[in-house]
């Protein structure tokens, strides 16, 4: 059984024997915060697809809009709990329990830190290129839990790399976060190896030992055997970030939805009214005409805030409910898949109509298909230029990248780990210059 108490842990990765004198009241979870929001990884979302093409006239949700959200529902959801939980138990108070919706939303910003462009195309479109493309060639160069890491290319480990691996360059490993902080990132906490063919993973090999060293000073509990592959059981946070990113990817998906017209506004107030009883219906209609909302843009964000509320509060109990289940580390699946049956319907109607008819929609196709061209041109170039440095082109491509990464490295495998960190950490909009530029179909304007 895991305890609170150990769980939470505001030590620092890299700097655990350092103590450094402070000058304002922040704590170390809001350090973490502030850390991420003045982040340049962070500001790059900004300017990620989440699911539409990044706006025209029309402004959707990207992937930094996403992550903001998903912090706000994040911190609701940990200051609930912990409210919760230390009224049952008055011995949390007196620890850093109280800080875990701090911690929660820390993590929300974080989640999609290591997404590549294009989001799941790009993921795709790096994953094939080394089992459909010729980046299968390198198989025979490369260890095998190497060749797992990068043929089921992860954005969720790769989140995990970026705020914890060395670049070369770098004193410190990473941002220097808190152990319960990065724990509560790690949404799929085991090996790529220990995954299935197209399963999660948390974290690569490069990182392993780094997630081991966490899982040990935090009390999680490794479930695999003297010779499988590394597998543990989930941080109890994992949870709350988890809810946080299902409440808020479908129910905002919708209203963009809905805004792009791909949706019509009766087919979306049908969808958020059944969340509620039938009297709740009746109580919301009244309370859009009580308020005086006649734009339907405006009557969907009503509804959808009342929708979100509805889950955070299920999610918040359902977590209360199975708290000894899950820090035992036998609760099994998401909180959202475990509320009440009629919220818990309505979500599953959500999803299965977003399947349907928002992400199969031309316009996301399209960005789908445009993007994995795009990345799937970039890994082709980059890979080609390290296996064969000394050639004028390859020198020429070699020298855009930033010398944070190391791609100058000796060894094969960190030189591909480069590529893939420098591509994956570009901006849709960049990836589409360089994209352009290396094929010749535009020129830099001075």
């Amino acid at each position: 059984m895991m305890n609170w108490q150990q769980l939470i842990s505001n030590k620092r990765l890299g700097q655990e024997q350092r103590h450094p004198g402070r000058h304002d009241d922040r704590t170390e979870f809001k350090r973490d915060y502030d850390r991420l929001i003045f982040s340049a990884p962070f500001r790059r979302l900004q300017n990620k697809t989440q699911v539409f093409p990044l706006p025209g006239s029309i402004f959707v949700h990207n992937r930094l809009t996403h992550s903001l959200e998903v912090a706000s529902v994040g911190m609701s959801l940990g200051n609930d709990v912990a409210s919760q939980l230390m009224a049952a138990d008055a011995s949390l108070r007196d620890t850093l329990f109280p800080e875990i919706g701090q911690i929660v939303a820390t993590a929300c910003l974080a989640h999609d830190l290591g997404n590549p462009p294009f989001g799941h195309s790009g993921e795709k479109a790096i994953q094939t290129f080394f089992t459909e493309g010729p980046g299968n060639d390198l198989q025979r160069m490369v260890s095998g839990e190497f060749w797992d890491d990068i043929t089921r290319f992860e954005g969720n480990a790769n989140a995990f790399r970026l705020l914890t691996h060395q670049f070369e360059g770098r004193r410190q490993g990473g941002f220097v976060m808190t152990y319960s902080m990065l724990a509560s990132i790690v949404k799929y906490p085991y090996a790529s190896s220990a995954a299935s063919a197209k399963g999660k993973f948390g974290f690569f090999c490069s990182e392993r030992d780094n997630y081991r060293k966490i899982a040990d000073e935090l009390g999680i509990f490794c479930v695999s055997k003297a010779g499988e592959p590394l597998r543990y059981v989930r941080h109890p946070l994992v949870y709350l970030v988890e809810a946080a990113d299902d409440i808020c990817y479908e129910i905002m998906d919708l209203e963009d939805a809905h805004k792009l017209k791909i949706l019509s506004f009766d087919e979306i107030a049908s969808l958020l009214l059944q969340f509620f009883e039938e009297a709740d219906q009746r109580l919301i209609l009244q309370r859009i005409d009580e308020e005086g909302l006649t734009d339907e843009n405006e009557k969907v964000v009503y509804m959808r805030a009342r929708v979100i509320g509805l889950l955070e509060q299920e999610c918040v109990r359902t977590f209360v409910a199975n708290e000894q289940a899950i820090l035992s580390g036998t609760f099994e699946g998401s909180l959202i898949k475990h509320i009440a049956p009629r919220p818990a319907a309505a979500y599953r109607r959500c999803a299965e109509l977003s399947a349907e008819r928002i992400y199969r929609s031309k316009v996301v196709l399209d960005v789908e298909l445009s993007g994995y061209k795009i990345m799937e041109t970039l890994m082709q170039q980059m890979t080609e230029a390290i296996m064969h440095p000394d050639r004028y082109y390859s020198q020429q491509l070699i020298g855009r990248v930033s010398s944070q990464y190391a791609i100058h490295a000796k060894d094969l495998e960190t030189r591909i780990m480069a590529v893939i960190d420098y591509i994956s950490g570009m901006t849709d909009v960049y990836a589409l210059d360089v994209y352009q530029k290396i094929n010749g179909i535009s020129l830099p304007i001075v």
